[in-house]
C-alpha cells in the first residue's frame, strides 16, 4: 500500500478553526521623508482535532496584518496524525536557524514547550508533549520548523500499510 501524501486539507468549510497570534513585529523603513512603520504578524490556526496551519500577514496596521495572517493560514492547512492527545513518535525538524525536537508524553504531562511551539501544539490539539527548541528563537522559524516536524509524523496504520501488513492484523495480538 502506498504512503498517503494527502496531508493537505482541501476544504475549510466544515472546520471550526481557532486562531492564535504568535508574534507581531514592527518593521521600520527609513526613507528620505522619514521613517515608515509597518507590521508583520505570524498567526497559527487549527481545529484542535489534528488540523493546523500558519500564515504571515504584513500591513500598515496591526489588525489588518493579523487578519491577513489568518487568511494566509487557512490556505496552508495540514492534517497531523495524533495518538490520543499526544504525538505518535519522536521527531526533529529544522527551518533556517531554528531546530525543534518533540517527544510523546504520558497523559497528564501537559505541553512542555516554548511560546511559539506551544501555540502550534495547542492549535493542533496536542495536550501532552515534551518539546525543545535549539538554535534560533525566532518565532517565524520556530513555527515553520514545528509545522514541518508535525507534517512528517506518521501513525502506526500508515507504517503497517507501507510494510504490507493487512489492516485487520494491526494491533490485534
Amino acid at each position: 500500500m502506498a504512503e498517503r501524501n494527502d496531508k493537505n486539507v482541501r476544504s475549510t468549510t466544515d472546520l471550526e478553526l481557532k486562531d492564535r497570534l504568535v508574534a507581531v513585529r514592527r518593521v521600520t523603513k527609513v526613507t528620505k521623508g522619514g521613517r515608515h512603520f509597518s507590521f508583520a504578524a505570524i498567526v497559527v490556526v487549527g481545529d484542535e482535532k489534528g488540523v493546523v496551519g500558519y500564515g504571515l500577514g504584513k500591513a500598515n496596521e496591526v489588525t489588518t496584518a493579523i487578519s491577513k495572517g489568518i487568511e494566509d493560514a487557512k490556505k496552508n492547512l495540514i492534517k497531523v496524525p495524533l495518538n490520543k492527545e499526544t504525538i505518535p513518535h519522536e521527531q526533529t525538524a529544522k527551518y533556517g536557524g531554528a531546530q525543534v525536537f518533540m517527544k510523546p508524553a504520558a497523559p497528564g504531562t501537559g505541553v512542555k514547550a516554548g511560546g511559539a511551539m506551544r501555540a502550534v501544539f495547542e492549535s493542533v490539539g496536542i495536550h501532552d508533549v515534551l518539546a525543545k527548541s535549539k538554535g534560533s528563537s525566532n518565532p517565524h522559524n520556530l513555527v515553520k520548523a514545528t509545522i514541518a516536524a508535525l507534517a512528517q509524523m506518521r501513525d502506526a496504520y500508515t507504517i503497517a500499510g507501507l510494510r504490507g501488513v493487512p489492516m485487520n492484523n494491526v494491533f490485534n495480538g
